[in-house]
């Protein structure tokens, strides 16, 4: 049996810090939460390559990220599900090396990803989204309308982690592949700016969603 290591993003952590998203006892997964458990560590502050080892001594070969995201298309709704190809992340600088070696390319594994969207389709775990630029943005904060505009130009999705992730997990030989959920549209993308509370409750009604399919997915990943 294959060792997927899956590491869960916000929909983890409930609004009042309960747990909202269980893997099963069942599952011979390694789970990492990338916000942490007793307290919540924001995106610009993640040690990604502490998340990453933690897989990989757990002898994990690929990871299954999960990860919130806003939409940048106005046909990509909320709680669509979205496995993204490529991303941008022009501020970017994360590296577990201090030489020459940081000098790869990154990217979604493409066969690893292949096998996450095969699964997740014979797994019967609903609609998902083959294909998107996810743009990576440093965070903690919401990006301006201004932002959002050019980064709709070129991406379909933005977020504050995923990348980062991809780059480290390469470099610490993981296949890595991501499945996005996108719990709000992007601040601008609509009339009325992102409010954090409906971003709130939109993450945990999409919980129920990604817990059945993960849940679904994972038995047909460990194969």
């Amino acid at each position: 049996m294959r060792r997927v290591g899956t590491i869960l993003g916000s929909h983890a952590i409930g609004r009042a810090g309960a747990e909202v998203i269980a893997v099963s006892e069942d599952s011979a997964d390694a789970v990492v939460q990338r916000h942490g458990g007793d307290r919540y560590t924001p995106p610009h502050l993640i040690d990604h390559e502490a998340n990453l080892r933690r897989l990989a001594e757990a002898g994990c070969d690929r990871v299954l990220a999960v990860g919130s995201v806003g939409s940048l298309r106005p046909e990509i709704a909320v709680g669509s599900f979205v496995c993204p190809d490529d991303f941008i992340a022009l501020q970017l600088s994360v590296t577990t090396f201090d030489d020459a070696r940081g000098h790869i390319a990154p990217g979604f594994d493409p066969r690893w990803r292949g096998e996450v969207l095969d699964g997740w389709e014979s797994s019967g775990a609903g609609a998902i989204q083959d294909g998107g630029v996810y743009w990576h943005t440093t965070g903690p904060r919401f990006e301006t309308p201004a932002e959002i505009r050019l980064m709709a130009a070129h991406a379909h999705l933005v977020g504050m982690t995923l990348a980062a992730e991809c780059v480290v997990a390469a470099e610490l030989g993981l296949a890595y592949a991501a499945v996005c959920v996108v719990d709000n549209m992007a601040n601008g993308i609509e009339a009325e700016p992102i409010a954090t509370e409906e971003l709130e409750a939109h993450r945990e009604r999409n919980a129920a969603a990604l817990r059945d399919a993960l849940q679904r997915l994972l038995p047909e990943l460990e194969q």
